[in-house]
């Protein structure tokens, strides 16, 4: 019998997937502030690539809802408006749940365990007083959970929707929930999946994407 290997065949990524890669994260860090031009020229320049693939990888993340092409004007980033805000969190309550379901059919317990040690990190941080890492940690749990659910579907939107996220956290940095909130919410939702309770998780995920909202929205 022929032990499995630990190696696997190398992915060769094509261009424009690499360009809506780097200018999602650039977008998503704030390098490319909210509703920013983005310049095919100096964009084509700066990553080295010509405009073809360049054009491609911005329809991506156009077709994403990260950019926004206006006529005679051209490419700008997002705004995150508070009807942005209440539209992305519905998506991502969708995405959640249905990730959060379909881990409790598959391994709930393993999952919440590698979501604890999250958790731990993000309590570590706000221990610290170190909000860009627990920002770092709140969007490791998000994107863990979606993947621990290993549907390539799920997984692709919430990349888009946390691109998203992270832009609210720049933004809308005053009104987000304090360090030590957003751990106990995630520790809460953690603990549902080791107990194995769908029914806890599903109703600490509404609660946890809508309590977002409000804080967000606040004009306060």
């Amino acid at each position: 019998m022929i032990a499995k290997s630990a190696l696997a065949p190398l992915l060769q990524e094509s261009t424009p997937s690499l360009v809506a890669r780097q200018v999602r994260e650039a977008i998503a860090t704030g390098e490319f502030a909210p509703g920013s031009q983005v310049s095919e020229a100096a964009l084509a320049a700066q990553l080295g690539v010509s405009r073809g693939p360049l054009r491609e990888g911005l329809q991506r993340l156009t077709a994403e809802g990260l950019l926004i092409g206006i006529r005679n004007r051209g490419l700008f980033v997002i705004e995150m408006t508070p009807e942005n805000v209440v539209d992305m969190y519905i998506a991502r309550e969708a995405v959640e749940r249905a990730a959060a379901r379909r881990i409790h059919e598959r391994d709930p317990r393993a999952a919440g365990e590698s979501l604890l040690e999250i958790c731990v990190r993000m309590a570590q941080a706000a221990a610290a007083q170190q909000p860009e890492a627990v920002g770092a940690a709140d969007i490791a749990f998000h994107e863990t959970l979606v993947g621990a659910s290993a549907s390539p579907r799920l997984i692709r939107m919430n990349e888009t929707l946390l691109t998203e996220t992270r832009l609210c956290i720049q933004a809308l940095e005053a009104t987000y929930a304090s360090g030590e909130v957003r751990v106990e919410e995630h520790t809460a939702i953690a603990r549902s999946f080791v107990a194995g309770d769908a029914a806890r998780t599903d109703q600490l995920l509404i609660e946890h994407m809508r309590d977002a909202v409000r804080r967000l929205c606040t004009s306060d």
